[in-house]
């Protein structure tokens, strides 16, 4: 079993949540899970005028996504950023590469996942995951959530990202918090039930 998990992270936010997903679909007997970045389409100054330089190349490490390794997935969990309830334009446009995957119907039958951040409390976690879906649901893709039986997208003790179309963390408007604990406990549940899906899927 195979999953991989693709994401863009401007400042460590998402990149948290994608560790947090691989390392839930590694508790799956025989899985591995394997982190990719999309390639930035920002300029180096850009980002260094963002302040996201640094992050930028503390990710250096990470292997970028290539368009022809997602079929060799059993499943592939999306994580990115809001912008303005959408996902980033560095996912989008890595996503609109995929065309000829999609004539070959290259995805169809793999389990797909998405999770999400954002700035603020009501900034746009659920509808940038929803509005992925159907890029997803294009492809063919067995689209897969987070369900209620992780009690942690329940609780109403403590602000917290989480919903069942998929994890998400919150994170504040000059990017000053990082994943709480519940969020990253949702990110590997849902990392687990992905690759526990895509099993079943398998057999």
């Amino acid at each position: 079993m195979k999953v991989l998990v693709v994401f863009y992270s401007m400042y460590g936010h998402v990149l948290r949540m994608a560790d947090a997903a691989a390392a839930g679909a590694r508790e799956v007997s025989g899985t591995t899970a394997e982190l990719r970045r999309v390639p930035e389409t920002l300029p180096e100054e850009v980002l260094r005028k963002m302040g996201a330089l640094e992050a930028q190349k503390g990710m250096a490490h990470i292997p970028v996504a290539t368009v022809d390794e997602l079929p060799t997935a059993d499943a592939i969990i999306f994580a990115t950023p809001t912008r303005f309830g959408n996902m980033c334009g560095q996912m989008r446009q890595f996503l609109d590469a995929t065309g000829r995957l999609w004539a070959e119907g290259a995805l169809i039958g793999k389990v797909g996942s998405v999770m999400s951040s954002s700035a603020t409390q009501h900034g746009g976690q659920e509808s940038t995951i929803l509005t992925f879906h159907p890029t997803l649901l294009h492809q063919g893709m067995v689209v897969v959530g987070l369900p209620y039986s992780f009690a942690g997208q329940s609780r109403i003790d403590e602000i917290t990202g989480g919903s069942p179309y998929g994890a998400s963390t919150i994170s504040g408007g000059k990017g000053e918090r990082m994943p709480s604990e519940n969020e990253l406990a949702a990110a590997r549940y849902q990392g687990r039930h992905v690759a526990q899906i895509a099993a079943r899927l398998a057999r």
